[in-house]
């Protein structure tokens, strides 16, 4: 025991040693080393106190940083100090290492800038961290932190716009779990998505999963599921937890993930669905007035770098100019002719779906029809090594608004399969920047891209992934030819696929059989259905049904075999075999596809089998949506005449967040003949913020005679600004005559960008003969994505005579790849019935 005492003392006597000699050669105060560590004076002084307690695992590593000491020697000493264990060997084997060692740079925090210490001149320049300024997602951080050092395995993903803070706040949260000897994996290599597949099923305890840029992870094309489905079974077993996962994402992935498919369609994202359900942060795009006077407070105590800053961000986008973004955009409007062409063909790229690394053949055979003619006429035989030398000039630190890069080369061990994808590594290659990436996605939205760049794909690219998501942009943009081309060069079963569909969409019924036929000989279920649905589209009700049933019989597992079995099971109960439907939907159940459930219910419900009916949605609740089914399931009790029965489903329904369920329940109580019990739902419902409960009550108040009551509730409603509140409102006033009053509400909820109310008031406005103002707000419903505001707008120009009107209106949508997803119009394939140039002009028939 005195042995071991004497070997604690050594070490922590040697370890201050240490840190002192280190805080000599630096030539530092303990004042300036404790502001450069960010860590407290106090806490600096006793690290180096003989007397005072032994400092932290966090402590000595973000001493060792600054004094450029060996920091896992001072960490050993420290942890002998303490008469702490070494690391197991088991643990060693865990992906990750000890968070006290990670880098905010290495895990991909951005920095603020270069520092130039003024001791030592020479040395390279070192990246700067300002001050942070917690905001409103840091506490939920806070509690998943909290949570998970407790014992309960979390998982947090930041959503926001590039260089909006998401992995800084991210690195800030987990640093309480360093002093607790927590592990971080960040998986990179050789993927992303491969690194987190090969060792997930390796992460342990107290290890916090980096998944920054998590569309990397989730999102990959050919893994992204299965990671999602692991990282549900880490979460949930609780031998291998405590775990904290962070992730982050910008918006438009985070749709693309939680949208739920179209009917028949393949569900490519279920699994990361679930994944992301209820674990998603929005991040705001700037600071708020709190936010930036704390910011503020920390650049008057010395924070030279938010000092700087702040002037700049009065919008308060202070981590964007933190990041180099106002640089960057700069950088883009101010270069030359031939690098902001290769600008513009990286970011369409990038836009319509090609992968991060850009070949430099690529880009500079995709840039030349950026450029006008006198500026083509203009270039120099070394114009694009000019301009990339332009581009990799960097911003604030690491970024550069187009920069050289290396990616790895795919590494497998002798014997392993080869993927499809794999190639060797194709040398030089070019990334955009991440905000002039997302610049271009706002901002370039509206342009299709010109031929060159429809060339340089096809000529350049050769990743099956990035050719389908190309031909995908080019149809969805009506350039049907190039979509055409890109798929054949894709030329997997899926492309073929696509290849016939677009020949079915150009009329050719007998190239598209002989496509989508030569697409399924390969076994391809998707193929099989798509060339179902196209015999059904024909009239071969029974030839469909035949392909359907072959896909259904192949006993594969998987989302094909779930949507024919479905779309049979359907169509059989449509043809009135109940019984054929029924097997049928139940083989599509036992998939566990929430859809056949539901099916299925409906089917016993008709039957007069209430309880088989709420036993299968019972069992759809657990498959998914269980709010919606819920519903459904009070529906069933409700004509069974269970009033009880709806009452507490319901409940339920408004605990798993259906929060609408309440006006239901109030209805419920209301046809009961308990006005006082619906009132007081209504109530509650109002409170948690659904207006429309406003209208409900004042319903209920008017028809019980206190009408001063009713207009009160009714004009809370109105100052709610709820869009929806304001329609009903405006309905009641419809029919008691107001129709000015009734106009202006309508107005009101069309303001607030309501698809429907602004397709109402276009109406108004055509009747009272106001064409332009009708087409105006069809023009705005339609940008909001409405999906019939578009058609009506081309019917109304098309009734008006304007012809011309609608065929420039038609040629935007295309551009914008606004006719999708409710292509085919019938208008644009009267007018152009062989798809649109890259320039615009009608394509000749191919």
């Amino acid at each position: 025991m005195h042995d071991e005492e004497t070997a604690h003392g050594v070490a922590l006597a040697e370890l201050r040693t240490a840190l002192a000699d280190g805080l000599a050669r630096r030539g530092l105060t303990v004042t300036q080393l404790a502001a450069q560590a960010r860590l407290g004076r106090t806490t600096v002084h006793e690290a180096l106190q003989p007397d005072a307690d032994i400092p932290s695992a966090r402590t000595v590593a973000a001493l060792a940083r600054v004094l450029r000491l060996p920091e896992q020697e001072l960490l050993d000493l420290r942890r002998t100090a303490a008469g702490e264990a070494a690391p197991t060997t088991q643990s060693e084997r865990r992906p990750g290492r000890p968070i006290s060692e990670c880098n905010p740079y290495d895990l991909e925090v951005h920095s603020a800038g270069l520092i130039t210490r003024r001791e030592e001149p020479r040395r390279t320049p070192e990246p700067v961290l300002p001050g942070y300024v917690p905001r409103a997602h840091d506490d939920v951080l806070t509690d998943a932190v909290r949570d998970a050092a407790d014992g309960h395995s979390r998982m947090v993903v930041l959503v926001g716009s590039s260089s909006t803070g998401k992995t800084r706040a991210c690195w800030e949260a987990v640093q309480p779990l360093a002093e607790q000897g927590w592990r971080l994996w960040h998986p990179f290599d050789p993927t992303r998505a491969e690194a987190a597949l090969g060792d997930l099923e390796r992460v342990g305890p107290h290890t916090v999963v980096w998944f920054n840029e998590a569309q990397h992870y989730v999102g990959d094309l050919r893994h992204g599921e299965t990671i999602a489905a692991a990282l549900r079974t880490l979460l949930t077993a609780p031998a291998r937890g405590p775990v904290l996962v962070l992730g982050t994402l910008w918006p438009d992935y985070e749709r693309a993930y939680s949208a739920l498919p179209q009917p028949g369609q393949p569900d490519e994202h279920a699994q990361a669905r679930e994944l992301l359900a209820g674990r998603t942060v929005p991040v705001p795009e700037s600071f708020d007035q709190a936010a930036l006077e704390a910011a503020r407070v920390l650049a008057e105590g010395g924070d030279a770098v938010l000092a700087a800053a702040l002037p700049r961000a009065a919008d308060g986008r202070l981590t964007q100019d933190l990041a180099g973004a106002p640089e960057l955009l700069r950088r883009y409007r101010t270069a030359t002719p031939p690098a902001r062409a290769l600008l513009h063909a990286a970011m369409d790229a990038r836009r319509l779906g090609a992968g991060l690394h850009l070949s430099l053949a690529f880009l500079t055979d995709a840039a030349t029809d950026y450029l006008t003619d006198h500026e083509y006429d203009a270039l120099t035989p070394d114009w694009a090594e000019r301009a990339l030398a332009e581009l990799a000039q960097p911003v604030h630190g690491r970024l550069a608004p187009l920069r050289r890069t290396q990616p790895r080369r795919t590494r497998r061990a002798p014997g392993s399969p080869t993927a499809p994808t794999d190639a060797p590594a194709p040398g030089v290659v070019y990334r955009l920047a991440d905000y002039l990436e997302q610049h271009g996605r706002d901002q370039r939205r509206p342009l299709c891209p010109p031929a060159s760049f429809w060339h340089a794909a096809h000529d350049h690219l050769t990743g099956p992934d990035d050719l389908e998501r190309l031909a995908a942009a080019a149809r969805d943009r009506l350039r049907l030819r190039w979509a055409h081309h890109l798929y054949q060069r894709a030329g997997t079963p899926f492309a073929r696929t696509q290849l016939a569909l677009i020949r079915d969409e150009i009329g050719d019924r007998e190239g598209a059989e002989q496509l989508a036929a030569q697409a399924a000989e390969t076994g391809d279920g998707y193929s099989l259905i798509e060339l179902a649905f196209m015999r059904e589209r024909a009239g071969d009700l029974e030839g469909s049904d035949r392909l359907l049933t072959q896909v259904a019989d192949t006993g594969e597992p998987g989302t094909a075999t779930t949507v024919a079995l479905t779309v049979l099971g359907r169509r059989r109960e449509k043809a009135g075999d109940l019984d054929g439907a029924e097997q049928l939907l139940a083989r599509a159940a036992r998939t566990g596809h929430p859809g056949a459930f539901t099916s299925l219910a409906r089917i016993r419900e008709r039957a007069g089998d209430f309880q088989g009916a709420e036993q299968l949605l019972t069992r759809a609740a657990q498959s998914g949506h269980p709010s919606l089914t819920l519903t459904a399931l009070a529906r069933i009790r409700e004509r069974a005449g269970d009033l009880e029965g709806v009452e507490q489903l319901l409940v339920q329904a408004v605990q798993t967040g259906h929060a609408s369920a309440l006006t239901t329940v109030a209805e419920i109580r209301e046809k009961a003949g308990d006005l006082d019990g619906a009132e007081q739902l209504l109530a509650q419902a109002a409170q948690s913020g659904d207006a429309y409960a406003f209208v409900q009550l004042a319903r209920i108040r008017e028809q019980a005679g206190d009408a001063e009551g009713a207009e009160q509730l009714l004009a809370r409603a109105v100052r709610s600004g709820d869009p929806h509140a304001l329609m009903a409102v405006a309905e009641i006033r419809e029919r008691a005559g107001d129709l000015e009053k009734a106009e202006h509400l309508i107005t009101q909820a069309a303001d607030t960008g309501h698809p429907g109310a602004v397709i109402q008031l276009a109406g108004i406005r055509e009747k009272a003969g106001d064409l332009e103002s009708a087409v105006r707000f069809l023009s705005q419903a339609s940008e909001a994505g409405h999906p019939f505001a578009f058609d009506q707008l081309i019917d109304m120009l098309e009734r008006s005579g304007d012809l011309a009107a609608a065929e420039r209106l038609l040629a935007h949508a295309a551009d914008s790849a606004r006719l999708r997803p409710v292509s085919p119009q019938p208008a644009v394939y009267r007018l152009w019935p062989y798809g649109l140039e890259p320039d615009g002009t009608p394509t000749p028939p191919w």
